[in-house]
């Protein structure tokens, strides 16, 4: 590495195109194209599907935790009629004859649909990467061993329906983090009879973070080349929206050793937080030093002499 080695700190962007991994994405490319070793990405796409990565660049990698959290939002294309053991293109049953598509309106569809919304229980794919005996579940599945998928509790906060021309559905799915739309795809074709498998998916938003405003390699490369990548980071009050506490400046130097935040060393703080939330912890420049958890409410700081922050993550 040269001169340039971490030279960014922020989030950025990134529409990831069709065949390649989320870790070829941040290991093969970017960190390939702009010299810098701490770059990271707060949630895999899996190889076949596009759309929105948050890639973290610098310190900001200290964030992806946090990110990660946030809620997704997909556009999903399904063909009925034929079911695939990957709940995707790649397993498909190609020696199986198509299964009868019952006929369905658009009513029925959204009623349907409606089905797989709330907080549930989803069994994870066999095969995904999901470890289950120190060895992940596609390898399993590939020696033909068979294995107890483990269950995750996730939230289905909404399912639209947004197209059908026989024999693809396509939808657009608000999920919680550590949701296989796939998985969605494969119940929904055993609802109606005639089995059901990811065709095509495209994450559309992270938080309140969109497709529209992500790069591709080649913007990135220039942008890098022309000195310019530094103004298309998004700063991190702008992609979490937590609250914060602004502390004093002969304060900030003792953060990197968690020194217990009291109202003294505080100038002012932003939004309104209860016991428990998440808040940032910032100099007097607005920058964020830290992350952390409230331990008062924002409405009792002004006369309250006890802690009122506990460190999750320092960005240094």
């Amino acid at each position: 590495m040269n001169k340039e080695y971490n030279a960014y700190n922020g989030i950025l962007l990134f529409d990831k195109p069709a065949g390649i991994t989320s870790h070829d994405v941040v290991l093969l490319q970017i960190r390939r194209i702009i010299n810098q070793r701490r770059v990271g990405h707060t949630g895999t796409l899996d190889k076949r599907a596009t759309g929105l990565i948050v890639i973290c660049l610098g310190k900001a990698t200290k964030m992806s935790r946090f990110i990660t959290d946030l809620e997704k939002v997909y556009e999903a294309e399904i063909y009925l009629g034929r079911k695939s053991k990957t709940y995707d293109s790649e397993g498909v049953f190609v020696d199986q004859p198509p299964i009868k598509i019952p006929d369905l309106t658009e009513r029925e569809f959204k009623d349907i649909l409606s089905e797989f919304t709330g907080i549930i229980k989803q069994k994870v794919p066999v095969y995904s990467a999901v470890r289950v005996g120190g060895q992940h579940l596609y390898k399993y599945a590939r020696k033909g061993i068979d294995v107890e998928p483990p269950e995750r509790e996730v939230e289905i906060k909404q399912i639209e329906f947004l197209d059908y021309k026989k024999p693809f559905l396509t939808i657009k799915v608000s999920c919680s983090k550590g949701t296989y739309v796939r998985a969605i795809a494969n119940d929904l074709g055993n609802r109606l009879g005639c089995g059901g498998y990811l065709s095509h998916l495209r994450r559309l938003s992270v938080g309140n973070l969109t497709l529209e405003e992500a790069l591709t390699f080649d913007h990135i490369r220039t942008y890098h080349q022309n000195n310019v990548l530094i103004k298309k980071l998004i700063p991190y009050h702008k992609v979490l929206n937590f609250g914060a506490l602004k502390v004093t400046e002969s304060f900030e130097k003792y953060v990197l050793s968690g020194k217990e935040v009291k109202r003294k060393y505080i100038i002012e703080w932003e939004g309104n937080f209860k016991p428990g939330d998440k808040i940032f912890l910032k100099n007097s420049q607005g920058e964020v030093l830290a992350v952390g958890q409230a331990e008062v409410s924002s409405e009792e700081i002004d006369n309250n002499d006890s802690k009122l922050f506990s460190y999750l993550r320092v960005l240094n």
